[in-house]
């Protein structure tokens, strides 16, 4: 039994998967990250596992250390538990170019590698949190570089608290927004949209797909018109693919 824990910067995610079978997931805020030992506790109870029943945890963290402090009070059937994955050189097929190796993002790292045993090809890879990735991979599965910047709402909040007369409120999409909470609504997805819409017209491939996950894809979708993979929790579905390759070394 594996438990996979992806710590972002809003939400920490995580799966119990028993042999190839995903057989529980949850989530919770990071505000309440010293909830986890207890709420793991119970949750395996739910999911019909015993922490003595799980053999592997993996884990992506980006959300800090004091995250990481309690990921590690969870109690599983192995002392030597968890394992916090950071970006190597070469990892399931995929080669990581970043000019500081270990720099890249654990949770950007594990996004390509689910990318790229999904596709196989080159492809850009966006992951839309509080933060929205667009990374590109080659065809031969070279991590090309890629781009970071805010996703919608943290787009539209950052707008908002560095001026005097905007509020943030509830808005909707559209092409020629006429009120303020449409037009900063519309303007975040323009934004976020005109960046994937760049990067993939650099990528220079128009039958290249755009592998789509995080939890501001559904806003995004509608508006990206491109060839979309849209896919569900990458980063965890990367994690399994890295403990894969360690059970086979």
């Amino acid at each position: 039994m594996r438990l996979l824990i992806d710590a972002g910067n809003t939400l920490i995610k995580w799966a119990l998967v028993n042999d190839g079978d995903w057989v529980g997931k949850g989530a919770l805020p990071v505000g309440r990250a010293d909830e986890l030992p207890r709420i793991f506790a119970g949750w395996l109870d739910k999911a019909g596992a015993a922490p003595r029943d799980i053999r592997q945890v993996w884990v992506s963290n980006v959300a800090g250390e004091e995250v990481a402090r309690r990921i590690r009070e969870i109690k599983a059937g192995q002392p030597d538990l968890p394992h916090f994955i950071v970006a190597r050189e070469r990892q399931c097929g995929v080669h990581n170019n970043y000019s500081d190796t270990g720099q890249l993002g654990s949770d950007r790292w594990a996004a390509l590698i689910a990318a790229w045993n999904l596709a196989q090809r080159n492809c850009l890879v966006v992951d839309c949190g509080t933060a929205i990735t667009v990374d590109t991979l080659s065809g031969q599965g070279e991590f090309l570089g890629g781009l970071i910047l805010p996703g919608p709402d943290l787009m539209q909040r950052s707008l908002v608290g560095a001026t005097n007369q905007l509020r943030k409120e509830q808005g909707k999409y559209a092409s020629f927004p006429l009120s303020t909470a449409d037009a900063l609504f519309s303007g975040a997805i323009q934004a976020c949209c005109g960046a994937i819409e760049r990067q993939y017209a650099l990528l220079g491939d128009d039958s290249a797909p755009v592998v789509l996950g995080g939890g501001a894809a559904g806003v995004l979708r509608k508006n990206i018109k491109l060839p979309l993979r849209v896919v569900d929790n990458l980063v965890l579905q990367g994690l399994l693919l890295i403990a894969g390759e360690a059970d086979n070394k």
